[in-house]
C-alpha cells in the first residue's frame, strides 16, 4: 500500500475502523433537507457572513462573550502587578475587572486609573482593542439594519385551473409594506430529476415563461400565471409524473424600493404536493356600494376546488 492510499485509508477510519463526519450540515433547500459533509466552515476567515446570517439572540451572545472574555484578560493583567492602577475599587480581581470594563468601554470615570508604566501600557492595548471592536460592532450592525428585505407575501400553494380556455399554473404575491415597489420583475423555474438517453441522472432546473412577468407598480397584490400550452414543459405533467421526477418550483419577485431605492428581492418554494389542481383562489378583492375597493387577505391562502362544469368548461 502506498502512502497515499494509507493517507486516504486512516483519514476514513476512526474509532475501531468507524468513518469519520467531517462538516456535517443540515441545508434546507425548499421542503427537503439534505445533509451535507466534507466541507468545514471557515468561521474565522468568513466572520462577516456569520454575523450576517445569525439570529439577533445569537449575534448579541457573541458581542456579549466577546466583551466579557476582553474585559477578564486585561483585568488579570491588572491584577498580576498590585499597585499598577490607583484607587482600586473592590481591591483585588473584583477592581481590576471593573476597571478593565471602564477601560475597554472608554468610558473613563476619573477614580480609578493607571499609576504605573506597566498600568498605561496595559491600558493603551485595552483602549486601542476597544475601539477597534465598537467600530467593528458600529459596521456589523449597520449592515445587518440597511440590508434589503423585501416583505413580500406568498400563498402556500399554487393552482392549476383553466383560464381563457387553456390550463394555466397560477400563484399570487403581495406586497405587505403596500408601498411601491417600481420595475417588479418575476421569475419562474422548475427543477425536476430526469434521465439522459445515455443514462445520466440530473437534477434539470427549466424555466417556465410567465403570461406577464413584469409589474410596473407592485403594491398591492400580483397574480403570476405560466400557460401550459404545447411550448410549456408541463404540457404532458400530471399531478402523479410531477411527483414521480420530484418537481419543485422556485418563484422569485424583485424590485426597486420606491422609497429607500434598493432592490429587494424574495422568493417561494413549492413542491408538487402543493400544486393544487383544478382549482382556484379566492378572490380577495370586493367592491362597496360606494365605489370603494377591499381588499382582504384574510382570504389570501384559500383555494377552493373547481366545479367538474368549471374544470371542463372554463368561462370566457
Amino acid at each position: 500500500m502506498t502512502s497515499a492510499h494509507r493517507a486516504r485509508d486512516t483519514k476514513h477510519r476512526h474509532h475501531g475502523g468507524q468513518q469519520r463526519h467531517v462538516g456535517v450540515r443540515r441545508v434546507k433547500v425548499g421542503a427537503r433537507e439534505i445533509i451535507t459533509e466534507g466541507i468545514v466552515r471557515p468561521i474565522f476567515q468568513d466572520l462577516f457572513h456569520l454575523f450576517m446570517t445569525v439570529t439577533w439572540p445569537q449575534l448579541f451572545a457573541v458581542f456579549a462573550g466577546f466583551f466579557l472574555s476582553f474585559d477578564t484578560l486585561f483585568g488579570l493583567l491588572y491584577y498580576a502587578v498590585p499597585g499598577c492602577i490607583a484607587n482600586l475599587n473592590p481591591p483585588g480581581l473584583a477592581g481590576a475587572f471593573f476597571f478593565s470594563v471602564e477601560t475597554l468601554a472608554t468610558v473613563g470615570y476619573g477614580d480609578m486609573h493607571p499609576q504605573t508604566p506597566y498600568g498605561h501600557t496595559v491600558a493603551m492595548i485595552e483602549i486601542f482593542v476597544g475601539l477597534m471592536s465598537l467600530a467593528l460592532i458600529t459596521g456589523i450592525m449597520f449592515a445587518r439594519f440597511s440590508r434589503p428585505k423585501a416583505w413580500f407575501l406568498f400563498t402556500d400553494n399554487a393552482v392549476v385551473r383553466p383560464l381563457d380556455g387553456r390550463r394555466t399554473l397560477v400563484f399570487r404575491a403581495a406586497n405587505k409594506r403596500q408601498n411601491v415597489i417600481q420595475e417588479a420583475s418575476a421569475k419562474l423555474r422548475m427543477l425536476r430529476d430526469e434521465v439522459t438517453g445515455d443514462g445520466f441522472r440530473i437534477r434539470r432546473v427549466v424555466d417556465l415563461e410567465l403570461l406577464r412577468s413584469e409589474h410596473p407598480m407592485f403594491m398591492l397584490g400580483w397574480t403570476i400565471m405560466h400557460v401550459i400550452d404545447e411550448s410549456s414543459p408541463l404540457h404532458a405533467e400530471t399531478a402523479e409524473s410531477l411527483e414521480q421526477s420530484r418537481a419543485a418550483f422556485v418563484l422569485t419577485v424583485s424590485g426597486t424600493d420606491e422609497n429607500t431605492g434598493q432592490v429587494v428581492m424574495a422568493r417561494a418554494e413549492y413542491s408538487s404536493s402543493q400544486i393544487r389542481w383544478n382549482a382556484t383562489f379566492q378572490d380577495i378583492l370586493e367592491e362597496a356600494e360606494d365605489g370603494t375597493l377591499h381588499v382582504d387577505y384574510s382570504k389570501f391562502n384559500q383555494v377552493n376546488p373547481l366545479s367538474s362544469v368549471e374544470a371542463e368548461n372554463p368561462p370566457g
